[in-house]
């Protein structure tokens, strides 16, 4: 037996003894080139002419439309069956005609999709007075691309499909270092500026004209029970009119912030805010030194 043959044989091995980090002899694996090649395509039917290589002509929207539309319902479709089988094991026949239910009722939320999205790239505008205009947002914000992933996990999440949401936005985490859990709750208008190091947990709730910046952590208090923990709501609810600012932390799944809050910069909140409260936390003393500023 050669040095290789000898490494193979302790490869195999740890396969048997941690057999929940392989996966042989099954067809109940959704492809996640295929998942991401599949949110390419929704983004451009949810922006159409912002992600096309060539130009798009108007007069030929129908038709290229209708070509995508073709592309998602066959490739969703064969992604969501592989994740229902892999969940349940339910019968082929069974899961196919699951599976083709759930993506008719995906491509009928299309326009929801594009209604809420719209309402979030305008809130992102009255929001940024850097942003020159809507095109600018829609073709370079790494806020809205998240955003865009997590509306369409969501509906996902809506219609019962496992495993595929979570691929979508953790995609969507390692393109833009925003994290947000696709079973979390977000209204419309919502405002991500700047954007890196967002977390937004699962059981997270956050209503109408809610503006996040960078570093924000919508999380739970403890995880320390795991699993046991799974289904409860851990995270907190955010009213609507509410702006988090930079690295602030609100923790829990009994933390309610009231609508009209303005949450302060690298706050730490684990209790509810009252409505039409500003939080924040004090400003550091300084003392000076020969002209120059230090923290005390």
């Amino acid at each position: 037996m050669t040095e290789t043959d000898r490494e193979v044989e302790r490869i195999l091995e740890s396969y048997e003894q941690y057999a929940d980090t392989v996966r042989f002899d099954t067809e109940c694996a959704p492809n996640k080139e295929i998942v991401i090649e599949i949110i390419g395509e929704m983004r451009r039917v949810l922006f159409p002419g912002y992600f096309d290589e060539k130009k798009v002509r108007k007069e030929y929207c129908r038709y290229i439309l209708g070509n995508r539309i073709e592309f998602i319902q066959y490739n969703l479709k064969k992604q969501v069956a592989k994740a229902l089988c892999g969940e349940c094991g339910c019968c082929e026949e069974n899961v196919e005609k699951r599976a083709e239910e759930i993506v008719r009722e995906f491509i009928h939320r299309i326009p929801k999709m594009r209604e809420y999205l719209a309402t979030d790239v305008q809130a992102i505008y009255d929001g940024d007075p850097a942003a020159s205009s809507t095109e600018e947002i829609i073709f370079s914000y790494p806020g809205l691309f998240a955003v865009t992933v997590y509306r369409i996990a969501h509906e996902l999440v809506l219609l019962g499909v496992p495993l595929i949401p979570r691929i979508m936005t953790e995609y969507a985490h390692s393109e833009t270092g925003i994290d947000i859990h696709p079973e979390a709750k977000i209204g419309k208008y919502f405002c991500i500026d700047h954007g890196t190091g967002i977390v937004i947990g699962s059981s997270t709730e956050i209503g109408d004209y809610v503006k996040i910046y960078q570093g924000v952590t919508l999380g739970a208090v403890s995880t320390r029970h795991g699993q046991e923990l799974h289904g409860v709501k851990r995270h907190p609810t955010i009213g609507n009119n509410v702006t988090i600012y930079s690295n602030a932390t609100i923790l829990g799944g009994e933390t309610v912030i009231g609508d009209n809050v303005t949450i302060g910069g690298n706050a730490f909140i684990t209790k509810s805010v009252s409505e039409s409260t500003k939080v924040s936390i004090k400003s550091p003393e300084m003392d000076f030194v020969n002209g120059k500023g230090w923290e005390r």
